[in-house]
C-alpha cells in the first residue's frame, strides 16, 4: 500500500515557498478565514497559488480564480493579484491579468530608464 501525501501538504510546500521568494507572508490557513484572503500577502499584492501534487505538462487554469483573487485582493486595499502556478516540478509561473501586467511593466521601465 503506498502512502500518499495530502493535497493540503503540496499545497502548503507551494505558499511557503512563494512567501519566501518574494519576502512576503504566508495567509494563515490559506486564507480560508472571512477575515483574510488569499494564499500569499505582501503590501500592494495578493496572490492565489494552485500547484500540482505531482509533474505534469498541462492543467487547466480557471477564469475564475484570477477575478475571484482580484476581487479578494482589492477588498484588501491590494493594488495588484497575481496566480502562481505550479506545475508539480518546484517551479512556479505567475499569471497576471493584462492590468496589472502592464503597471508592472511600466515600472520596470522606470526603473531601468535612470
Amino acid at each position: 500500500m503506498t502512502s500518499r501525501k495530502p493535497n493540503r501538504f503540496f499545497s502548503k510546500k507551494q505558499e511557503n515557498k512563494v512567501a519566501s521568494s518574494l519576502g512576503m507572508k504566508r495567509t494563515a490557513n490559506s486564507g480560508a478565514t472571512m477575515f483574510d484572503k488569499g494564499d500569499v500577502k505582501g503590501d500592494d499584492i495578493l496572490i492565489e497559488c494552485k500547484t500540482m501534487t505531482e509533474p505534469r505538462k498541462s492543467h487547466t487554469l480557471k477564469k475564475e480564480w484570477l477575478e475571484k483573487n482580484r476581487e479578494e485582493a482589492y477588498s484588501r486595499g491590494k493594488q495588484l493579484s497575481a496566480l502562481a502556478f505550479d506545475f508539480g516540478d518546484g517551479q512556479n509561473y505567475y499569471i497576471l491579468d493584462e492590468l496589472d501586467f502592464k503597471a508592472l511593466y511600466h515600472a520596470w521601465r522606470e526603473l531601468n530608464e535612470e
